[in-house]
């Protein structure tokens, strides 16, 4: 007679069929499961899987997909009802995806169902280099377009999630970038909870989040993938958040690396399990091997963290028959079709910000004009379209190219580069200003200018995403970059109408 394994009847609840499933795992391969690239246990049907994937304005680094204006510009439409229909889209396309790269046995990093956005960290500091993956610096707006963005990408199916967000990074996690593995936030009770915590309290009880994050940095002491407080006090025992927690990627190895608060590899995991952090980003899990065996961490605890994972999984419905699940269903024709670029457009449009109109100069009438000058290193500059954490779109359309379309063949665009984006000269051997002279015929051949400046993805960012001289990411201050602000003078200059346009 064939064994009962309960952990494959689909009529059981996913948390009493995860513990039957752990039950049957050696210590080993408990332990490995705790790591983000999950590896297979064949004996018991588990497939690899990697946890890390990314969705923050469209589905990441994995190929074609529908890139969303990023989040701050999302946060700019002030609509709720928006955010999830983006999220909603974004987790279609996630599965169609999903279930294309299932077909071709492709396991990869960015090809798992567990995306960990949305980013509700508050952006405090407008120099910090990754305020615009977040929804600005207010927590009421923050709480409700996260919430809203989780609703979207979990779905509301009544047994199974179309896909798993994750609300990070959990907590005061504001920059700066160059810091952030050492940095410690001293934050005030008030301040905490009246600026930090509102989106990820939003975020569990409300829209039931299945994952958050920890943070790289400590929290008044505690590093945060480790810490008593947030971990198991606050988000835990406050709020009943039931899923499960993941660490920023190698942040546990900063707990002894960087932060100083442990000595060794075994210390820093058996601080992050013990708290509460199921899962890690990184290799350090690894050492939870020895950290039970010699009595740091009780099995108990690492069972409870295996659990908590496999039952995402569950209710991902990666354990169950595919006729069951409706979303396996989701074709890759649903990959940056119709239906999606046209609601990209509407979300784009609406995220664009009319801060000055003098003499009602916008909108541009085109057919009372017979030249226009586009001008400026963001002009023709496709970086400076997707943000970070971006896909690859199957179509680009730059302000140069998007003028000329639109304006057709009976006006005329002049188009000048004005500058490099943040050096002073364009081509190594010239001098600087090396555009100045064309920038000016430009203005002098135009009956309005379209001025494109700012900055994109290798000014601004995370830590080591940027090759230039600014620091890891943040911005040294507000002033435009270069020699930017000198060209914009030159071009309110000519006497020519202007119209700024910042990227």
């Amino acid at each position: 007679m064939q064994e009962y394994k309960a952990y494959l009847d689909e009529n059981l609840d996913f948390e009493e069929r995860a513990k039957d499933l752990v039950s049957r795992m050696t210590l080993e391969e408990k332990v490995f499961q705790t790591l983000y690239t999950a590896p297979a246990i064949e004996r018991l049907g588990v497939k690899a899987y990697n946890w890390w994937n990314e969705a923050l304005h469209g589905v990441a680094r994995a190929g074609v997909a529908t890139v969303f204006p990023q989040a701050i510009g999302l946060a700019a439409t002030f609509d709720e009802d928006l955010l999830e229909e983006v999220a909603d889209t974004i987790s279609t396309e996630g599965r169609a995806k999903f279930n294309m790269q299932q077909k071709y046995n492709d396991t990869d990093i960015y090809k798992g169902l567990t995306f960990w956005s949305p980013n509700v960290n508050i952006f405090r500091d407008p120099r910090w280099g990754r305020g615009h993956e977040t929804y600005g610096e207010d927590p009421y707006l923050s709480s409700r377009l996260g919430v809203r963005f989780v609703e979207g990408i979990q779905g509301h199916d009544k047994k199974y999630m179309k896909a798993a967000a994750c609300a990070k990074h959990f907590a005061v996690h504001s920059g700066p970038e160059d810091l952030r593995h050492s940095f410690n936030a001293v934050v005030s009770k008030q301040d905490l909870y009246e600026t930090y915590l509102p989106a990820f309290k939003a975020c569990v009880q409300e829209a039931k989040v299945e994952s958050v994050m920890g943070a790289y940095n400590r929290t008044n002491g505690e590093p945060c993938c480790g810490s008593k407080t947030l971990l198991k006090d606050i988000l835990r025992g406050e709020w009943g958040f039931k899923g499960h927690v993941t660490s920023d990627c190698w942040a546990i190895k900063d707990f002894h690396d960087y932060h100083k608060v442990t000595s060794t590899p075994e210390e820093s995991v058996t601080l992050a399990m013990n708290n509460g952090c199921d899962l890690n980003c990184g290799s350090m899990y690894g050492h939870l091997l020895y950290a039970v065996r010699d009595g740091l961490v009780e099995e108990k605890t690492l069972d409870q963290a295996v659990i908590r994972l496999v039952t995402t999984r569950m209710k991902l419905g990666l354990f169950d028959n595919p006729g069951k699940v409706s979303f396996d269903q989701i074709g890759y024709d649903q990959v940056d079709n119709k239906e999606h670029k046209e609601l990209n457009l509407k979300a784009s449009r609406k995220s664009i910000v009319l801060l000055k109109n003098e003499n009602q100069l916008l909108p541009l009438d085109k057919s009372k004009l017979k030249t226009v000058g586009v001008i400026g290193p963001n002009a023709n500059n496709r970086r400076a379209l997707v943000g970070n954490y971006e896909g690859t779109a199957s179509e680009y359309v730059t302000v140069l190219e998007g003028v000329k379309e639109y304006l057709g063949e009976d006006v005329r665009v002049y188009y000048s580069e004005g500058c490099h984006l943040f050096r002073e000269k364009i081509q190594g051997l010239s001098a600087k200003n090396d555009r100045l002279a064309e920038a000016r015929a430009v203005c002098d051949m135009s009956d309005v200018v379209i001025a494109c400046f700012g900055l994109d993805p290798s000014l601004e960012g995370e830590e080591g995403d940027q090759g230039n001289e600014f620091a890891s990411g943040d911005k040294r201050d507000l002033n435009l970059p270069g020699i930017q602000e000198d060209i914009i003078k030159e071009l309110y200059n000519s006497g020519k109408p202007v119209i700024l346009v910042l990227l």
